[in-house]
C-alpha cells in the first residue's frame, strides 16, 4: 500500500494529511518539488529477479527518465533481511540507523521501487512528508532536499536507482536530526 502521511516538523503526533490516493499524493508532493509516478513492467517479473531481468523489464521507462534528466548511472539497490551471512543482520541494523538520520545529497534522489517497501521522509516547508513507497512507485526528489529513509526492521526493498555521477553520491548528515521523533516504516504499516 502506497501511503503519504504529512506531519508538522514540530509536532509528529499531528497528522495533517494521510492518503493512499495517487492524485492526492502527486499533488501534495509537487508542492515541495517532488515528482511521483506509477510504472508498470512490460512483463511480469519474479520477486527474486536478478538485476538484468529488472533492467530489461523496465527498459523503456529507465531510458526515458535517463534521457529526460541526464542520469548516466542506473543500478539496483537491495535491502533484504534474509542472508546466509551471520553478520548481515548487524550490517542491516547499522545501515538502517545511519540512513534514519536526516541528511541530504548534492544529487537528486530518484528511485523506482521494484519490490517490497521503503519509506522516504522528506523534511520540507516546516513539515515531514512520510512517503511509503511500494512496488511500482517512482519518486524524484530534488538535490539538497533534507530527508531520511527507513526500510523497516525486516527489510525487503528493491529499487532502480538513477544517478548523474555514480561515484559522487555521498550523504551529508545534519546535526540534531528530528527523525527519531517520527513514526518508523513499521509504525506506519501497523494496523490502526
Amino acid at each position: 500500500m502506497t501511503l503519504l502521511q504529512i506531519m508538522p516538523a514540530a509536532d509528529p503526533g499531528t497528522v495533517r494529511v494521510r492518503s493512499d490516493d495517487p492524485d492526492v499524493i502527486r499533488r501534495e508532493l509537487l508542492k515541495i518539488g517532488v515528482r511521483y509516478a506509477r510504472w508498470h513492467a512490460a512483463r511480469r517479473i519474479p520477486a527474486d529477479a536478478d538485476d538484468v531481468t529488472i533492467m530489461n523489464a523496465y527498459r523503456s521507462h529507465i531510458d526515458h527518465v535517463s534521457a529526460e534528466s541526464g542520469y548516466h548511472v542506473v543500478d539496483i539497490a537491495r535491502l533484504t533481511a534474509a542472508s546466509p551471512d551471520p553478520g548481515h543482520r548487524g550490517r542491516n541494523r547499522a545501515n538502517r540507523e545511519k540512513y534514519r538520520q536526516e541528511h541530504f545529497h548534492d544529487e537528486d534522489v530518484v528511485r523506482f521501487v521494484v519490490a517490497g517497501a521503503g519509506c522516504l521522509y522528506l523534511h520540507a516547508a516546516g513539515q515531514v512528508h512520510a512517503m511509503l513507497c511500494t512496488a511500482g512507485d517512482l519518486l524524484s526528489v530534488p538535490s539538497r532536499t533534507v530527508h531520511w529513509f527507513d526500510a523497516g526492521a525486516d527489510p525487503h526493498y528493491t529499487a532502480v536507482r538513477f544517478l548523474r555521477e555514480g561515484d559522487r553520491y555521498s550523504a551529508r548528515f545534519l546535526p540534531d536530526s528530528i527523525a527519531a521523533r517520527f513514526p518508523t516504516l513499521d509504525d506506519l504499516l501497523a494496523p490502526s
